[in-house]
């Protein structure tokens, strides 16, 4: 009771926090705001804390504070979340609402999120075009007609819409410090948030930077400002190198680059840094402080993401199938526990040092206490290097085998079972899109082998499997004891195999399935120690190394303001608007460059980031020394281990194996909810983007969810896609 009581206090601390600094952005835009703000800011000027350190207290820390409280939520509610789904009116809000080849699958709480967020912009930007009209003056030192005055503010404001984007685009990529894991949302589901800011970002500037350009064209003032460096006032130069550096960034990531030219694509999008120095530069510290946040938490995960990979294991062994796709088996710590669709990123510096690729981990934990493992599909310029490099050391002699290094970050995934709040499962998988399912049935198989009465099992699972070659079926005989469907069984399984491109070939599915004994084996020479994956840090540790760079970067900021900027040089700050000043004294005149306050920004926000790094590192060191067994176990048990996998019983006949076409889902669908009685209903999907939005449309057509006053009682169908395309 005490534990539910701190996590409902977390969860409403959060709610405040999160509601307070939403409002802020509401607020600014307004003359009460700027009148108000600038009054607290000249207080703030006369004290030790001066105006930088409110801006960040009061702009940037709202946000790190909800990241670290968010993460002591989430260990005090992981693995806690084993009952029943209760159904709610409100939880169709969170099932598919539009599907469209177009935007994709959008559910209710997002259509609803992406509304707010327009309203918000609108709202922002009428308050402020508005203000600026009322009190529009002719320039002085430009000599402008009125309606390029106008058309320039409107540029103006457009540079602030796209500053608000900027405030949130980093915060949906996170991983360790994940915001969105908060409310229930994965790092592969939150990506295209990313890409809708990002997208949106760039429009705004481009509006904004081109819009200004003309201005200066049409009263021939181009040349004079174009290339201006200031000493004091906005910066022209690093906004166009801002702007420049960004569109570089947005064309390369494009599906047409990023899915055929990955490489193009992943180095380019490095330029990150170069895009946030030079906007800083361009927009002043008190505009970097509104979006401070999403740097400072992406920045600090990047480095713990690192200091996590380090140091490098080696895979122990590897399993080619014949339809291209490798199985890595990896050692892992005993102490890592994972979720089912967990996934990893891996690095492997004989092929590339820079590129990592997420994986769906296929093992469970509670099975394999010392491994992991994950499979591969090897069509890609990245992967089919890998296979290649496997296919070498098993053309070559068994004495010559060379371990072959990875880097692994992770795992990542779901805090809680969420699969098995569900009376019934209906999964739907298409090709390599197996993975994360495996996972899902091998801890099912776990919780019936051990007899384990935490969970409760759904009591009906149904698979519809969907491959081109009837040789992806092999990747199914890790599973093979629960198709055999014994009456010990506390659910019950049921397989529906589609191949689309081939014939009858009269084979059951127990042959095609022993038909996996003609993978290829490849275990690796391991010559001294190597050590195991450990996963990130704790959850507390994270939040506690995110408290300690907050804390780092104030008290540095400060003490460098104080110590490069004499008394009277950093009343007025930066680059913004003048502020106000007591009326009896007149402000002094500012000598210090503008530039000076991004320097002392950048300085502090570098200490602040190396201090929590060597907290890590110590901690990594000391997770590591306590390593009982550094070297996993010899190869020969290794190979009794998983050869135990391949050694299952012959499966039943009552799974069904189909050639020759596509499943009618909606057929398969109406079937199963017969069968099911009304009850609630899982449904997960892991394939291509046409699969999923085909499987998203039936769960909005067949779901009961909206027919709340009916008297009959409808299957609820809650959707779930867990596969993504970077």
């Amino acid at each position: 009771m005490g534990k539910a009581a701190v996590v409902i206090l977390l969860k409403v601390l959060m709610i405040l926090i999160s509601t307070a600094w939403l409002s802020l952005w509401l607020l600014k835009p307004t003359n009460l705001w700027t009148r108000k703000w600038k009054a607290a800011e000249s207080s703030a000027r006369n004290t030790v804390f001066g105006y930088y350190g409110l801006d960040f207290t009061v702009y940037t820390f709202p946000v790190i504070a909800v990241a670290m409280i968010g993460l002591v939520y989430l260990n005090l509610q992981s693995w806690g979340q084993r009952n029943r789904q209760i159904r709610s009116s409100t939880a169709a809000f969170s099932n598919p609402l539009v599907t469209s080849n177009l935007v994709g699958i959008l559910s209710g709480v997002e259509i609803l999120s992406v509304f707010l967020f327009i309203l918000f912009l609108a709202w922002t930007f009428y308050t402020r075009i508005s203000h600026d009209f009322t009190k529009l003056t002719p320039m002085e030192s430009l000599k402008l007609d009125l309606w390029q005055l106008k058309f320039l503010r409107v540029a103006t404001r457009f540079g602030l819409l796209a500053e608000a984007c900027l405030a949130f685009l980093l915060l949906p990529i996170l991983r360790e410090l994940a915001v969105f894991r908060i409310l229930g949302i994965q790092f592969e589901a939150s990506v295209r948030y990313h890409i809708w800011l990002g997208t949106a970002m760039i429009c705004f500037a481009t509006f904004h930077g081109a819009s200004t350009l003309f201005i200066w064209g049409v009263s021939h003032y181009i040349q004079d400002e174009i290339t201006k460096w200031q000493r004091t006032g906005r910066i022209y130069l690093a906004g166009e190198i801002t702007l420049v550096v960004g569109l570089v960034m947005w064309i390369t990531s494009l599906p047409q680059i990023r899915r055929k030219r990955f490489e193009i694509f992943y180095y380019i999008h490095h330029l990150y840094i170069i895009f946030l120095v030079f906007f800083l530069l361009h927009a002043g510290d008190r505009h970097f402080y509104m979006i401070f946040a999403g740097v400072f938490l992406f920045c600090l995960d990047k480095l713990l993401r690192i200091l996590q990979s380090w140091p490098q294991t080696h895979i122990l062994s590897a399993r080619l199938y014949p339809c291209k796709v490798v199985e890595l088996i990896l050692p892992k710590d005993t102490g890592l526990k994972y979720t089912p669709t967990s996934i990893i990123f891996m690095k492997i510096p004989s092929i590339s040092r820079f590129q990592w690729h997420s994986f769906s981990i296929t093992s469970s934990s509670t099975i394999d206490h010392h491994t992991m493992s994950v499979l591969v599909k090897c069509d890609g310029r990245w992967t089919t290097s890998l296979y290649d490099n496997i296919r070498a050391q098993l053309d070559s002699d068994a004495d010559k085998m060379k371990s072959i290094p990875v880097a692994i970050e992770g795992p990542y995934g779901p805090s809680s079972l969420t699969f098995l709040r569900y009376d019934n499962l209906l999964l739907v998988a298409g090709g390599i899109g197996i993975t994360p399912f495996l996972s899902i049935l091998h801890e099912i198989a776990a919780t019936q082998g051990n007899g384990s009465s935490r969970y409760r099992l759904p009591s009906r699972i149904q698979l519809i499997y969907v491959v081109k070659k009837s040789q992806y079926i092999g990747l199914l005989k890790s599973v093979s004891s629960l198709l055999q469907n014994h009456p010990s069984n506390k659910c019950h399984l049921k397989l529906k195999v589609f191949v689309t491109q081939e014939k009858q070939c009269g084979a059951t599915l127990g042959e095609m399935l022993n038909e996996a004994s003609q993978v290829q084996w490849v275990h690796f020479g391991l010559k001294g120690p190597i050590y195991s994956i450990h996963g990130p840090q704790s959850l507390y540790w994270t939040a506690a190394l995110a408290g300690i760079a907050s804390i780092t970067f104030l008290v540095f900021l400060i003490c460098f303001n104080h110590i490069f900027v004499p008394s009277g040089k950093n009343t007025s700050g930066h680059h913004s608007s003048k502020l106000a000043v007591s009326s009896k004294m007149k402000a002094p005149k500012e000598k210090s460059p503008s530039w000076v306050a991004d320097i002392l920004i950048i300085s502090s926000f570098i200490i602040s980031l190396a201090c929590p790094s060597l907290v890590a590192i110590v901690l990594r060191w000391r997770r590591l020394k306590k390593e009982e067994v550094p070297l996993v176990s010899s190869k020969e048990e290794k190979v009794q281990q998983l050869s135990s996998i391949e050694t299952k019983g012959v499966v039943e006949e009552e799974h069904e194996v189909h050639f020759g076409g596509r499943p009618n889902l909606e057929d398969e669908f109406s079937k199963f909810l017969n069968e099911t009685n009304g009850s609630d209903i899982g449904v997960l999907v892991s394939g291509p983007e046409t699969m999923k939005e085909a499987v998203a449309s039936l769960c909005q057509q067949k779901s009961g969810c909206f027919h709340i006053g009916n008297k009959e009682k409808k299957p609820y169908l809650s959707f779930h896609a867990l596969t993504f395309t970077l």
